[in-house]
């Protein structure tokens, strides 16, 4: 918070923000100091880290964060309430980019600052940033990795943890300021280039501009369409790349298939909007808004809320399908989706030939039963949670049914903005109390891939 604190500092030295963001910052080193003396942990004590622990302690870690990135939206006297302020910045965390505020040009420039941090730090993952810091986790800290980032195959760019996140940090951080300088190339002030930066590559959403990128010229808007797609990738791919294994990229069956459905559906959605002529630009509207959204990045330039139902309904099903593993993305994920479609069209095969032997495959390579089971797991659970959240926001809610199943999804997804009372030009603020707190359980529990989050609600997590 120090960062936006000095911002805040530099518009304007005695305003409310900057009292909000040094109590923030003092009651923050309170509690680190409390928590640190109350329970000694050791560094053997690390070495007991199993599976439900690793799982438990990044749970707790994001709601704690959560907890106290709320502080500055409350103590800046911004938001009515703290669950607004948690809303918020749980959003923020979990790079959803779903607001409360109507008009966000009204804020001060340290909140706004703040809140797109929180996208930034939230992107890479606070893990990556804790194992950076606690090399003492050694090889026990891949269930803490595991459970932030864990890709399906078992690949992991260094044995080493401390030397992974090392090297995932480096990338996102050059990605970040090449966006950085693209944009200042092309004369974005400074404060919104660095605020739309920390959004982009984290594929978070929050902007400076109530009408998002589509306040900017299309120069802009380009920069971020590549970004978005950048960020959706695999982090793993760039350090082949930059280790000059070009083969592996190419050969790579999750990237083929995010590059062959972003081209697929921005054709798509180009053809029907020229035909239509609901848009004067329809390739990069239909290009921006079909990466956003597969990425769930959730930035607009158009209120696609607009267009023909066919196209709203694809969108939809992007924000299910959401990017890479190992990406910024949130969704079910590109390799899930993926392999589901190749386990249903196996299991039609050998409907007609009971005695075929069909392997399921990725990259040429046969997966064991327990993953495919894993993928179908996750996927029947996500489309479970999808469905209660509908439901209970039927119960607390007075709207109408397609706002109220497209919120959870595109809050589970983390992509931020949804249809109908929900959509592009929409906000959250309206929503009941309950409603708000729904909403951020699903927004943590798909930023963190279900179970983190889940195993917090079981009794036997917290037995000794």
């Amino acid at each position: 918070m120090l960062l936006p604190l000095a911002w805040a500092l530099y518009d304007n030295p005695h305003s409310q923000e900057v009292k909000a963001f040094a109590i923030a910052i003092l009651g923050g080193a309170v509690l680190a100091g409390a928590f640190v003396f109350l329970f000694h942990i050791k560094k053997e004590d690390f070495k007991k880290i199993n599976a439900k622990d690793g799982l438990a302690i990044v749970g707790l870690s994001w709601v704690c964060l959560s907890l106290l990135g709320a502080a500055p939206f409350c103590l800046g006297g911004v938001v009515p309430t703290y669950t607004d302020a948690l809303f918020e910045t749980v959003s923020g965390y979990t790079t959803t980019g779903a607001s409360i505020f109507a008009n966000v040009e009204v804020l001060p420039r340290g909140i706004l600052f703040w809140r797109s941090l929180t996208h930034w730090l939230g992107g890479i993952g606070i893990i990556v940033l804790y194992l950076a810091i606690l090399p003492a986790l050694g090889q026990t800290a891949l269930q803490l990795f595991r459970a932030e980032k864990s890709d399906l195959r078992g690949e992991r760019l260094d044995p080493r943890i401390k030397e992974t996140a090392k090297i995932l940090c480096l990338m996102y951080l050059f990605l970040s300021l090449v966006q950085l300088t693209l944009h200042l190339i092309g004369d974005m002030p400074f404060f919104d280039a660095l605020c739309h930066m920390f959004g982009t590559i984290a594929t978070g959403g929050f902007s400076t501009k109530n009408f998002s990128l589509g306040a900017f010229n299309a120069y802009h808007q380009w920069v971020v369409i590549l970004f978005m797609f950048l960020g959706g990738a695999n982090f793993l791919l760039y350090y082949q790349l930059w280790k000059g294994d070009i083969h592996n990229f190419l050969k790579n069956e999750e990237f083929r298939f995010y590059f062959y459905t972003t081209l697929i559906f921005v054709g798509l959605f180009t053809a029907v909007l020229s035909a239509t002529a609901l848009s004067k630009n329809s390739l990069r509207d239909a290009a921006f808004q079909v990466v956003s959204i597969l990425t769930t990045t959730g930035y607009i330039t158009a209120d696609y809320d607009q267009w023909p139902d066919l196209l709203r309904y694809a969108l939809v099903l992007l924000m299910f399908v959401g990017g890479c593993t190992g990406s910024t993305s949130g969704g079910v994920k590109i390799i899930r989706f993926f392999l589901t479609l190749k386990i249903c069209f196996r299991s039609v095969v050998q409907t007609l030939y009971p005695n075929a032997v069909i392997p399921v495959k990725v990259d040429a390579h046969p997966l064991e039963n327990k993953i495919i089971i894993g993928v179908l797991s996750f996927f029947s659970l996500y489309i479970l949670l999808w469905l209660m959240g509908g439901l209970l926001l039927l119960a607390t809610e007075a709207c109408d049914i397609v706002t109220a199943f497209s919120a959870p999804i595109a809050m589970l997804s983390n992509v931020g903005p949804g249809l109908e009372r929900v959509g592009a030009v929409q906000n959250y603020g309206w929503m009941s109390l309950p409603g708000k707190w729904i909403l951020t359980f699903l927004m943590l529990a798909g930023r963190l891939e279900l179970y983190p989050i889940l195993i917090l609600l079981q009794p036997s997590t917290w037995k000794k």
